[in-house]
């Protein structure tokens, strides 16, 4: 699984494993939730092209959020 962190922001990016299409929306699953979010990103015809999750460290296991990222291995 590939998986963008920024540590700083708090957030992960998890795209897909297609190539990359361009995001025409944005679904917000938990706008309710204060302590993060997650953000599925979808093509114009509705298929899923990554997942954003805003509040990574209380949402994602430390092992993901602390393995190198795919550019530093």
């Amino acid at each position: 699984m590939k998986l963008k962190v920024d540590r700083k922001a708090d957030a992960a990016y998890i795209p897909d494993e297609f190539p990359p299409g361009r995001v025409a929306r944005t679904y917000l699953c938990d706008p309710a939730e204060p302590g993060g979010m997650i953000h599925p990103d979808l093509d114009a015809e509705g298929r899923l092209l990554g997942i954003e999750v805003v509040g990574a460290a209380k949402r994602l296991p430390i092992e993901v959020l602390e393995a190198p990222a795919e550019d530093e291995r």
